[in-house]
């Protein structure tokens, strides 16, 4: 039997069973980031991007039957490389939004938190609401939920939009901006590594928004969420979460 052929015939049996290609092959390709620590970041020594949502998604998939090639991305092109089938999933520090559930679907949540405020040491201020910085010039990470609203607050005379949570750091750390927000996870681990000294996290920073973050899945592929959705449970219930979230410092 010619090859062609042979394809055609298991594209049209996966379609016939109510799957998706994606979904007939043994290895779905995963989209995260490199920058997103601890739940996605790339491990230099490995060269390989490791975390909290590359963890969870390699037991689902366990759970699920299917394996996982996990592709590093920048967070900003996560969802058009899922809507176009570049990748097959996203597992990176996603919110799930109104906006983005617009354009993907989302597993059930995982993980619940606010953006942290991070500002100079030489500021020791104890800032409890954004209002509190009108007219600062502050940093967020381009593609992120804070962006909008830090935009149309009316509060900040300026946002300027970074690739990545470090270069933010970085400029905060410099004296560039006078503030950046970002995940408070993501944020914290960063300041705990030392790398960032003149940088402080505001622990009496009240967050402007709280959301969840899930595994991206394409609208097309319902039975794929079915079958993420019901490994997910399974792993709450058995503790695996647990132990992959405490793994990585996360309660």
């Amino acid at each position: 039997m010619e090859r062609r052929t042979f394809l055609s015939i298991l594209a049209g049996s996966a379609l016939a069973a109510g799957v998706s290609p994606a979904q007939a092959q043994s290895v779905l390709k995963v989209g995260s980031t490199a920058t997103g620590v601890p739940f996605t970041f790339l491990d230099t020594k490995t060269n390989t991007i490791e975390g909290v949502m590359v963890d969870l998604i390699k037991e689902i998939g366990k759970e699920a039957g299917f394996k996982v090639e996990v592709e590093g991305m920048q967070f900003s092109t996560l969802i058009a490389g899922l809507t176009t089938s570049k990748i097959d999933l996203i597992a990176a520090a996603m919110y799930i939004t109104p906006v983005r559930k617009e354009a993907i679907d989302f597993s059930d949540p995982i993980y619940t938190y606010g953006e942290g405020l991070m500002v100079p040491k030489t500021d020791a201020k104890d800032y409890k609401t954004i209002a509190e910085l009108k007219g600062y010039t502050v940093g967020a990470q381009v593609g992120t939920a804070y962006v909008e609203p830090l935009q149309k607050g009316g509060v900040v005379a300026e946002v300027k939009i970074y690739k990545t949570i470090p270069d933010i750091l970085a400029d905060v750390n410099a004296g560039r901006i006078q503030a950046g927000f970002a995940d408070l996870p993501i944020v914290a681990y960063n300041l705990q590594q030392g790398l960032f000294p003149q940088v402080r996290l505001v622990k009496s920073y009240e967050p402007m928004f709280t959301g969840s973050v899930g595994i991206g899945v394409r609208k097309s592929d319902g039975e794929l969420l079915k079958k993420v959705n019901t490994a997910l449970a399974k792993l709450k219930a058995d503790g695996s979460v647990g132990k992959i979230l405490g793994k990585w410092g996360l309660e």
